[in-house]
């Protein structure tokens, strides 16, 4: 492992890796509300919104800024995938993130954030809300397409396969 400074190759791969990571999130978009009736038996009871936890998110994502103590962290820069989960995190314990807070969230310099954020609600994966007693702060959340989806993601990663799923 060395110090140096990244290139612009290193740079230009990870932004194809961020690129392919926007796909991804967008096919689970796709991938929701075409596909959202087999999935009807992950749902809550009288509720759109899939079973999982805040401390389920909260652990992957701790888990992804652990790796940093062993690996160099350039290595991993994922920031759509950061500010998902961390969306996907604050709507599951019920709060709110505004766009200052999330692009802190995403690990990045503010700039980027802002760019990774403007990209993620071109693609309709988040919604801006702005605060209506602050005409300063702007709030964001997932679009139910994108909280749907993510959280059947964290079904299949979570929760064990049942057995006659196996």
């Amino acid at each position: 492992m060395t110090s140096e400074s990244p290139t612009d190759e290193d740079a230009e791969s990870l932004l194809r890796l961020s690129d392919e990571v926007i796909r991804i999130a967008g096919s689970l978009v796709q991938l929701s509300t075409a596909l959202r009736a087999p999935f009807q038996q992950h749902l809550a009871p009288n509720s759109n919104e899939t079973e999982i936890s805040a401390e389920s998110v909260n652990r992957v994502i701790r888990a992804r800024r652990n790796r940093a103590r062993y690996l160099p962290p350039d290595l991993f820069a994922d920031p759509a995938w950061d500010m998902l989960l961390d969306l996907l995190h604050t709507e599951l314990a019920g709060g709110r993130v505004s766009v200052s807070s999330l692009c802190i969230a995403s690990g990045v310099p503010p700039t980027t954030g802002l760019r990774w954020l403007k990209t993620l609600e071109t693609r309709g994966l988040v919604l801006r809300k702005f605060d209506q007693h602050d005409a300063r702060r702007t709030f964001v959340e997932l679009s139910p397409e994108t909280s749907n989806a993510l959280r059947r993601y964290f079904l299949d990663i979570v929760e064990p396969p049942r057995a006659d799923q196996r």
